[in-house]
């Protein structure tokens, strides 16, 4: 059942408008990252052997419409099937024609091999790729056996059917950013922010003191700004009425090596408009610190983010809901964010240059903010929230989809030395740690945007959670290794004597033992069979306040222990008793169970003589010493 605020429905988009193409060309509608339907088209024609390609591509279009698969699998069909094609061509060169799935003769099985040996020197060591296209290619080709109607070669279906022997390769999992770097980040996207209000800010105010160029003349930045903000003309039109060299307003706008005579006019002339344009709208590297921030503010992914419109956007009294759509889980999210503080705006760096703060409701209103004059030409509704201005080399200025590519290029700009590749996705990871941590590991609240599968295959691989896991794992060693090396306390004839001296009683005091104890210990009242025992209701075997449950046969193993010379009978009773059980178990059982009480009590016995021993043994002949075990020592289960 679906959580509250979350919902479930098929992400169906329009069906893209099939063009005509040439008989015998293939097409398949898939699906991309976001949804969106893509038309992939194969053309066998494009190869010698076209029979072959042909039978390939029927394959890979009833494939992919069957399984519903993405584009991107789509894409990598394809692509083997090309590059096998390829290769048929180039070492069948008289025989391509005559290639085909159904004959035996060429013979596929040895041209199929020898190219799934030749894939590995087309990659990186270590890369996927090989292998999936071998088996991309195998998928197509076993499929003709499941068609009575369709025919495939003996050998060649004997040998499809087998996996193939490249090997899978290995991929290289993002690490989550540092604290460190992510503070840094967060710090610099809000930084970039408040630098772009106040570029657009100003830009708008330029333009509002500005009139019609044609009418005050093409040398000043208002007048311009002017005939852009109210698309008096186009921007082909304003270059060409701009005349060089500028002035030193608007020579500000282009960089050193355009800004020069020699430069051809028209480029100079189509950087100067898009300078200009940028005053006004924001770009495509301008959209990098609100992702950066809402990613960081919310955890969700960057898609999800760059997703959002005037629809998914809700502000309430304390903040503001949000509806996110995930096209790879196929799953809505609803989630409310509260607001720290009354802070509505980020005026100036300073303000939150020492210590941002994550706020979603503020980030998204500076957002709608910035892009409210795209959002008025864009024209669909609702708008996205991420849209950018550009002006492509045809002079018409479009308004799009904010697509944030080069985010590296980003972080070198904004001055960051990050450690580690520079992947926006790697912040999402950091956020996912954090909250990891702060739940203390329940993934049922973790994974609270995708699913726990999901979780546990790449976010819980993150250097943090394994230094976390490395530290609980270390301090339960610990614990159970200084139970087990703090095991009895061992006294000679000489220290028991001592007991019932009374300057001895604060030495022992010392040890953890009360006078009652020490009393109880010199009467034989705590005398547990084969030790006696300080506390029993201490147990470290069992629950505080509780009766020792596994005396006396976890007694050696005990730090409550205490061995006196009086308990060697029982002891070598109790050294029978485990040569008994080392011959009846395996030896990994043997020492699993009972390896730690076998070594312990060996190094007792070895520090007593044989004239001691010999009289132990004696008592024991004579049936005055016996050892009382309970009643679930008389069977071993090998569980």
């Amino acid at each position: 059942m679906p959580r509250r605020g979350e919902r479930r429905r098929d992400f169906r988009h329009d069906d893209p408008t099939l063009e005509p193409v040439r008989v015998g060309v293939r097409q398949v509608v898939a699906s991309d990252a976001r949804g969106k339907k893509r038309v992939l088209r194969f053309d066998p024609a494009q190869f010698a052997c076209r029979t072959l390609a042909e039978e390939l591509a029927d394959e890979w279009v009833e494939y992919i419409e069957v399984t519903a698969r993405s584009t991107a699998t789509a894409s990598d069909h394809r692509q083997c099937m090309r590059l096998f094609c390829e290769y048929v061509d180039a070492h069948l060169p008289d025989q391509a024609p005559k290639a085909s799935l159904a004959r035996e003769d060429p013979d596929l099985v040895t041209v199929l091999l020898a190219w799934e040996q030749s894939l590995p020197a087309n990659w990186p060591r270590g890369s996927t790729r090989p292998g999936a296209f071998a088996a991309n290619l195998r998928i197509l080709m076993n499929r003709r056996q499941q068609h009575p109607d369709r025919a495939l070669a003996a050998r060649l279906g004997q040998v499809t059917a087998q996996h193939h022997m490249l090997a899978w390769g290995t991929t290289q999992e993002l690490d989550e950013f540092s604290r460190r770097d992510k503070a840094a980040l967060v710090r610099a996207a809000w930084d970039d922010v408040a630098r772009l209000r106040k570029r657009l800010r100003d830009g708008w105010e330029i333009a509002a003191a500005g009139r019609h160029p044609a009418e005050h003349g093409w040398t000043r930045m208002p007048d311009l700004l002017w005939a852009l903000a109210h698309q008096a003309m186009s921007p082909l039109e304003l270059a060409q009425q701009v005349s060089f060299p500028l002035a030193p307003e608007l020579a500000v706008l282009i960089p050193d090596r355009i800004r020069t005579e020699g430069s051809h006019s028209g480029m100079r002339g189509h950087v100067l408009v898009r300078g200009l344009l940028n005053q006004l709208y924001p770009n495509e590297r301008d959209l990098h610190g609100f992702r950066v921030l809402l990613v960081a503010a919310t955890g969700h992914a960057p898609e999800e983010v760059t997703s959002l419109t005037e629809a998914s956007v809700e502000f309430t009294g304390n903040g503001v809901r949000l509806t996110m759509t995930k096209n790879r889980a196929r799953r809505i999210h609803r989630r409310a964010f509260s607001r720290m503080d009354k802070v509505n705006a980020v005026e100036h760096v300073r303000e939150y240059a020492d210590r941002p703060r994550l706020e979603v409701a503020v980030i998204v209103r500076q957002l709608m903010e910035v892009t409210a004059p795209l959002r008025e030409l864009y024209g669909i509704r609702p708008a996205p929230l991420f849209l950018q201005g550009a002006l492509p080399p045809n002079w018409q200025f479009t308004v799009s989809r904010g697509r944030l590519r080069m985010f590296g290029r980003w972080v070198k700009e904004v001055g960051l030395d990050l450690e580690g590749r520079a992947d926006i996705r790697r912040l999402r990871k950091s956020v996912k740690v954090e909250k990891a941590v702060a739940f203390g590991g329940r993934i049922t609240d973790i994974a609270d945007d995708h699913h726990e599968e999901t979780f546990r295959g790449h976010y819980a691989q993150g250097t943090t959670l394994r230094m976390i896991s490395g530290q609980v794992i270390t301090a339960a060693q610990q614990s159970w290794f200084a139970k087990a090396i703090a095991g009895p306390v061992v006294l000679d004839a000489a220290a028991k004597a001592l007991l019932a001296e009374e300057e001895t009683t604060p030495v022992l005091r010392e040890l953890g033992l009360s006078a009652e104890q020490v009393e109880d210990l010199r009467s034989g009242a705590m005398e547990m069979g084969v030790t006696s025992c300080r506390d029993p209701f201490d147990s470290p075997f069992s629950r505080p306040g509780d009766l020792c449950t596994v005396a006396p046969l976890r007694c050696l193993e005990c730090r409550n222990a205490w061995i006196l010379p009086s308990h060697l009978p029982q002891l070598l009773l109790f050294q029978d008793y485990l040569d008994v059980l080392r011959t009846r178990l395996s030896p990994v059982h043997f020492q699993t169970l009972w390896g730690q009480t076998a070594a312990n009590l060996a190094a007792v016995l070895a520090e007593r003589t044989e004239a001691e021993s010999a009289a132990a043994r004696r008592h024991i002949a004579e049936g005055t010493a016996t050892l009382q075990l309970p009643l679930a020592a008389r069977a071993e289960f090998d569980a």
